[in-house]
């Protein structure tokens, strides 16, 4: 069969607008390669979360955190294949990510219902929040890392929000400047986050005590059922990587792959990183550190080697920061195309070839929330929006082949058919039992607390920040679609208004 003819039953539903047109898809610039596209996934996967996440996750079912991360790993990978599966269509020539797969699948854009972008448009909207509260959130604890470091030489009440502030600044004019530079800045951190990681993992081996791996679960079922939620937060955010579609070269060809693999190589990371910190120190000493793999490295590494996990947790932070900073302004180029934004929100600076006013909008509102101190209130929801959001999408992919077959058959991913859809039935159980628990939780907190006692300790539970935030992006979304409407009648009027005029002058001037 000729790999063209699908191609002619395309309809407007099955590609982004961005991509329609050429003059569109051109303004940002394809600068990013295969080893950029692996350290952005790589960089925002192994974060802050592996190095903070262990120790508390040991308190809840000991050094089975290990079984733990091996039990995640087919769940995040599955979770993974509807992703690459997508990228593999021309919907992964430019970013947009679950709002350009959900949109074009549960809605033609002719329709008179538009029950799909609704739907696409809230979650991206809480994909936003959510993304802008981490980059806030990592840049205090990027200042934390730096205070700690300099051994007494900065104080935390009078750095932290200056050091925080500074980061953001740094990583936003690193974005401003070009997606190149991004690329660039992105692969040098990772190389020395690599090494730290060789220095930690490499001698660690080799100074396990296995008796520090008993009891390997320490409170049962339930336990190790409660710790998978924490842990879960070690490969969130994976699905970044779909952001820079429109800025990485073959990205249909090359993303699928990078996924897949990136995942695997993150997961392994995971697994090594836990042996160590486990076999190295005993549970009570790891689980009450703030600091654990640096305190896991001093036992078996020089003062200077030591020092240099350490550092290597400061790039962790740093590559995460990195990679967290593109996704908001990607998404509102994507949403601005759609006319769901305004147009300048998501303008390409012809010159850089980045979103400038976008970035400006997402460091401003991440300075706002680290000044005002309000980080809570988007941090607290954001890993159960992507979940959410992980659910949504497997649940798209499922659909795809009847709600839009001529999008499904340009699928082309080196993935079986029926593996394809066995993953997203995977994602989509585990993402369902991960919201089911997260709500049955957070009804007992509600029980158990007083609503304006949460308000005033900035406590609010997930399910209630992704309620009241769900309803503001509800809202913006009316107010887009009626502002999409009233255009076309201004324009009218407009005409109107120039016929009129034109036909008065021509009886002035007979």
């Amino acid at each position: 069969m000729d790999k063209s003819a699908p191609r002619r039953d395309l309809d407007e539903e099955s590609v982004p607008r961005a991509v329609a047109s050429d003059a569109v898809a051109g303004r940002l610039r394809r600068d990013l390669g295969a080893l950029e596209s692996y350290a952005t996934l790589l960089g925002i996967l192994i974060g802050a979360g592996i190095f903070t996440v262990t120790s508390r996750a040991w308190s809840l079912t000991g050094p089975s955190v290990i079984l733990g991360y091996i039990v995640l790993f087919p769940v995040i990978l599955a979770t993974s294949v509807p992703y690459a599966a997508f990228l593999s269509t021309p919907l992964g020539q430019e970013p947009g990510g679950e709002y350009t797969h959900i949109s074009r699948t549960l809605a033609k854009t002719s329709a008179k219902t538009s029950g799909g972008r609704r739907l696409a448009f809230v979650g991206v909207w809480l994909k936003i929040i959510s993304y802008i509260g981490a980059e806030a959130f990592l840049a205090n604890s990027l200042a934390d890392y730096l205070i700690a470091a300099s051994g007494g030489g900065l104080k935390p009440e009078s750095s932290r929000l200056p050091l925080a502030l500074a980061s953001l600044l740094f990583f936003y004019f690193v974005h401003v400047i070009g997606v190149r530079w991004f690329g660039r800045l992105q692969v040098t951190m990772c190389a020395l986050l690599g090494v730290s990681l060789l220095v930690l993992i490499g001698p660690g081996l080799f100074a396990i005590h296995v008796e520090n791996y008993q009891p390997f679960i320490t409170r049962g079922a339930g336990g190790f059922l409660a710790s998978l939620a924490p842990l879960f937060f070690s490969y969130a955010g994976f699905e970044s990587l779909a952001q820079t579609a429109g800025e990485v070269k073959d990205s249909t060809r090359r993303l699928p792959v990078i996924f897949l693999k990136g995942i695997s190589g993150a997961a392994l990371i995971f697994v090594l990183m836990s042996v160590v910190a486990f076999g190295v120190l005993p549970g009570p000493r790891l689980g009450a550190s703030s600091a654990p793999m640096a305190e896991v490295a001093a036992v078996y590494l020089p003062a200077g080697a030591a020092w240099f996990v350490t550092f290597g947790a400061i790039m962790a932070i740093t590559t995460s920061m990195n990679s967290t900073m593109i996704v908001p302004s990607r998404l509102a180029f994507i949403l601005s195309r759609d006319g769901l934004a305004p147009g300048w929100i998501g303008a390409i600076h012809p010159r850089t070839a980045t979103p400038v006013l976008g970035l400006t909008l997402t460091f401003v509102a991440s300075a706002l929330l680290l000044a005002g101190r309000q980080i809570s209130l988007t941090l607290n929801v954001a890993i159960f929006a992507l979940v959410i959001l992980y659910f949504l999408h497997s649940l798209t992919f499922l659909l795809l082949p009847r709600r839009n077959p001529s999008l499904a058959r340009l699928i082309a991913v080196n993935i079986s058919p029926s593996l394809q859809r066995a993953a997203a039935w995977i994602s989509l159980v585990s993402m369902g039992v991960l919201i089911a628990s997260q709500v049955w939780h957070d009804i007992q907190t509600m029980r158990g607390q007083n609503l304006w006692d949460r308000i005033e300790k900035q406590n609010l539970t997930s399910v209630e920040l992704a309620v009241v935030w769900g309803l503001i992006g509800l809202a913006l979304y009316a107010y887009a679609q009626r502002g999409k409407k009233e255009s076309p009648q201004r324009h009218r009027d407009t005409e109107t208004q120039r016929e009129g005029d034109n036909g008065t002058r021509r009886q002035v001037e007979k």
